[in-house]
């Protein structure tokens, strides 16, 4: 059992339940509050089955089915992560999926599919969500 207690916030600084990782931070007006961020090990294993997903349906889906499955994708992700304090990583995911996507999108031939302004082009018509925050926690 771990001893998480507002008294002694130094001695317990984190644990990890649900992947998420729960520290002790200070509010706005510096009262003690738990902060939730998502684990570091779950963000890994979220990134590495993401780019194994899009390295095996890359040439099996067209460019169309890839974004659709994309959006699913990435609206899960910001449901169950999206909480108040956890933006920084949602950014970060949704930054280092866009480059896995349009990696593995101009690999599929020899010439290269798209440049960075068409593949913007692309997110913004297929209407890939942006990270937000879904539910607020305190």
């Amino acid at each position: 059992m771990v001893k998480f207690t507002r008294f002694e916030t130094r001695r317990s600084a984190t644990f990890t339940f649900l992947g998420f990782e729960y520290r002790w931070g200070l509010s706005r007006k510096n009262n003690p509050l738990v902060k939730m961020r998502t684990a570091k090990k779950k963000f890994q294993l979220a990134l590495s089955a993401m780019q194994a997903w899009i390295k095996l349906e890359r040439c099996r889906l067209g460019t169309a089915g890839i974004m659709e499955k994309l959006r699913a994708k990435l609206q899960g992700h910001y449901n169950y992560y999206g909480v108040s304090g956890n933006i920084a990583l949602l950014n970060s995911f949704y930054q280092q999926t866009c480059r896995i996507v349009y990696k593995w999108l101009n690999r599929r031939s020899q010439r290269k599919s798209c440049n960075w302004s068409r593949f913007r082009d692309m997110l913004n018509y297929f209407r890939i969500p942006r990270p937000r925050i879904i539910g607020y926690w305190s």
